[in-house]
């Protein structure tokens, strides 16, 4: 499903507008009317019982519905209930207008404020602004001084609409709008936001400041980017997509970078397993991983890549841990290899890596191999010397990361999979602005260095060197444990054996491993979710995939 930027919905309203023909006047009739659907089954679904079940929460995004609302029809049940609109200037208040008329036409007690004098609203807006005045309805402007009346008819309406600020919104807001907007939140009544909550950044998700805290968000042509990563998403509530007359080809332009993943496209990335097929058609899977005290690592990462369907996985592990290993792992080869003093992998075992690997098809390396310098070393001598698709993670990423120029030396195909702190140390910058922008550095690390980059967080972002990229739905904060990284990087792995290319078993791998924590946050609660949890799922979550 594809998911723009600010900038990408201005241009594709421009092509609309300006290459089609289609009046801008029209797309704000039709998204008007959109929101005053919205707004109707919201009611008459009974307001706020329907409404607020995800609010704040952040899960209902991940079914982000197509001109939708509630169950509750979009005229029925409207009639006489009030409804309390706040508009901005601008296009976002101009929607609101719209949505103002076509709730009153149906019977429904209205209150629109603007925050702002008349004479400043401009364009298609003041149109609208202009229709209402004709038909009698009035829009009262709003000031500081008067904000008790906003605050008297929040308290008396059945529903709030939020029409302030629209996706051109950048940094805190303050003023008029933050009281307006501390107001609504303290309200218990249903919320419908405008394209995007007001406060949210489109492109990030960032909230500095106030911000509308909403139980829906009906967003226009194609979600914005800003509604599917955190924060944004705690404040978006469940999202509503409306069709406001955009060409479907606009829609689904391949020169939009950005899409969330969803189960259909998993689906069709996984791959076959024919009834007549041997374990050697589903691939095998060299893991360098694990040290003194981080084998669970190693182990977590191997039966990963078993678990998701690899089917050959050989563990290359110190030799002084070899035994305990070869019991642990019933179903893994395990191979001893040469070791420093601190019982990690030493500069000696690169020859035997490297005949080893080719007996394989995709390396996983990193989990658990510890920080010794040789054992760096070693890492930065592989990813140079073999000529094979790997997976990157923990110990190896801080490898890299102490000399980055083996990225381009690297000739093989990798998939590196940080989380936010190993990607500040690899670009060598702060943790914060990673934090700030997360979607922006990945797709910049993965040009920047040529390779897929999954930057792990809430929302785990996959990003691949051509500019595309993919942000994840599925996880929860019970997957924030100790050995949720390795599960997932022997999944990666294991579907890069079975054929998938590094980009696609990225996304489907980040989504399997998030379903899984799903599936198991179900079944055990997330407070005191294992990675053995998420591992023994992954079966089931491609199961589910599977059968739709």
């Amino acid at each position: 499903m594809k998911v723009v930027t600010a900038e990408e919905m201005r241009e594709i309203d421009r092509r609309t507008i300006e290459g089609m023909g289609i009046p801008g006047i029209v797309l704000m009739e039709n998204a008007g009317r959109a929101v005053a659907d919205a707004a109707g089954r919201v009611l008459g679904g009974h307001g706020s019982a329907g409404c607020g079940a995800g609010r704040g929460t952040g899960r209902e995004v991940v079914g982000v519905a197509w001109g939708a609302a509630g169950d509750g029809d979009p005229i029925r049940g409207v009639s006489g209930r009030r409804v309390c609109i706040f508009a901005g200037k601008g296009n976002n208040g101009g929607d609101g207008f719209v949505a103002a008329r076509y709730l009153a036409n149906r019977g429904a007690r209205v209150k629109t404020f603007l925050l702002g004098k008349k004479e400043e609203v401009r364009g298609d807006a003041a149109i609208n602004l202009a229709t209402l005045a004709r038909m009698g309805l009035e829009v009262e402007e709003l000031s500081q001084d008067e904000l008790h009346k906003a605050r008297v008819a929040i308290s008396v309406s059945d529903i709030v609409i939020d029409a302030i600020f629209g996706t051109g919104f950048k940094g805190e807001v303050s003023g008029l709008a933050a009281l307006v907007i501390e107001a609504i939140n303290d309200s218990s009544r249903p919320v419908i936001s405008v394209d995007i909550p007001s406060g949210v950044d489109a492109d990030t998700g960032g909230v500095a400041g106030r911000c509308v805290r909403a139980s829906h968000t009906v967003t226009m042509g194609l979600p914005k980017v800003g509604l599917m990563l955190y924060p944004g998403v705690l404040y978006a509530g469940k999202i509503v997509v409306a069709e406001i007359g955009i060409p479907s080809a606009f829609i689904s332009d391949e020169r939009l970078r950005f899409n969330v993943s969803t189960p259909d496209y998993v689906r069709r990335l996984l791959p076959a397993r024919h009834p007549d097929a041997h374990k050697g058609d589903f691939g095998r899977v060299l893991v360098i991983a694990g040290s003194e005290g981080m084998t669970g690592a190693a182990a977590l990462t191997c039966l990963a890549a078993l678990r998701i369907g690899a089917g050959l996985v050989t563990l290359g592990i110190a030799r002084s841990l070899h035994d305990l290993m070869e019991i642990k792992l019933t179903e893994v080869i395990t191979k001893p290899l040469p070791e420093t003093e601190a019982r990690s992998l030493s500069i000696a075992a690169q020859g035997m890596i490297e005949s080893t690997a080719k007996r394989a098809d995709v390396l996983a390396i990193g989990p658990g191999l510890s920080t010794n310098s040789e054992t760096a070393q070693l890492v930065r001598n592989l990813l140079i010397s073999l000529n094979m698709p790997a997976v990157v993670d923990a110990d190896a990423l801080n490898a890299v990361a102490q000399d980055i120029s083996v990225l381009r030396a690297a000739r093989a195909p990798l998939v590196l999979t940080p989380h936010g702190g190993e990607m500040a140390r690899l670009l060598g910058v702060d943790v914060d602005e990673v934090k700030r922008d997360r979607l922006a550095i990945a797709c910049r690390a993965a040009r920047q260095w040529g390779k897929v980059v999954v930057l792990k967080g809430a929302r785990t972002i996959i990003a691949d060197p051509s500019g595309a990229a993919y942000i994840n739905p599925t996880g929860n904060p019970g997957m924030a444990t100790a050995g949720s990284g390795d599960v997932l990087t022997g999944a990666i792995a294991g579907l890069m054996a079975q054929g998938l290319p590094p980009f696609e078993a990225a996304i489907a791998g980040v989504y399997i491993h998030g379903l899984a924590g799903d599936l198991a946050g179900e079944d055990r609660g997330e407070d005191g979710l294992l990675a053995g949890d998420i591992l023994e799922r992954l079966p089931l979550a491609e199961k589910r995939l599977r059968r739709g």
